[in-house]
């Protein structure tokens, strides 16, 4: 079926379609049956984990940031001053692969780990100009991707998903 044509099924088609077996990429092909995985939860929210780390990377690519490094900068950003073990766990992200992170961001220029006020053995992580305005920048294309994933499920769909998925 034409793009044009799928774009503008009513929601309660939309819906049935999302529940059906995907559509096999060739046409002379007869669909894949997915057994149990119609059943799976988990085989779902990854095609949907899927698709959005694809957009994402998308939009975002001319920024040369990946979702990762997009939380960091964000929650650096909305927490100056914050350690790097308090990072980590935040976003549970396991310490050596945050370093090596943060290290990436520091030889762009983005961010800053100075040496805690408080406790001279952690360090305090901060914004840099430069990565202030790419964080700007960077929201404003989140934004964009946030809007598409919106569209894509439906305002109230997207509503009580998030909802049920910030209780993990």
């Amino acid at each position: 079926m034409p793009a044009a044509k799928r774009a503008v099924k009513p929601a309660k088609a939309k819906a049935a379609a999302l529940r059906k077996t995907p559509r096999p990429r060739c046409a002379s092909q007869p669909p894949v049956d997915l057994g149990v995985l119609n059943e799976r939860l988990g085989y779902f929210i990854r095609r949907l984990q899927v698709w959005v780390f694809q957009d994402f990377i998308r939009r975002l690519a001319s920024l040369d940031i990946s979702p990762a490094q997009f939380s960091v900068l964000v929650v650096i950003g909305a927490n100056a001053g914050l350690s790097q073990s308090q990072l980590a766990a935040t976003l549970d992200i396991e310490r050596a692969r945050l370093v090596r992170l943060l290290h990436r961001l520091e030889r762009r220029g983005l961010t800053q780990r100075l040496r805690s006020a408080v406790d001279g053995r952690r360090h305090a992580l901060r914004l840099t100009r430069d990565g202030q305005t790419l964080l700007a920048r960077a929201k404003a294309l989140a934004t964009q991707h946030e809007a598409a994933l919106q569209q894509k499920l439906g305002a109230e769909r997207h509503r009580l998903l998030l909802g049920m998925l910030r209780e993990f």
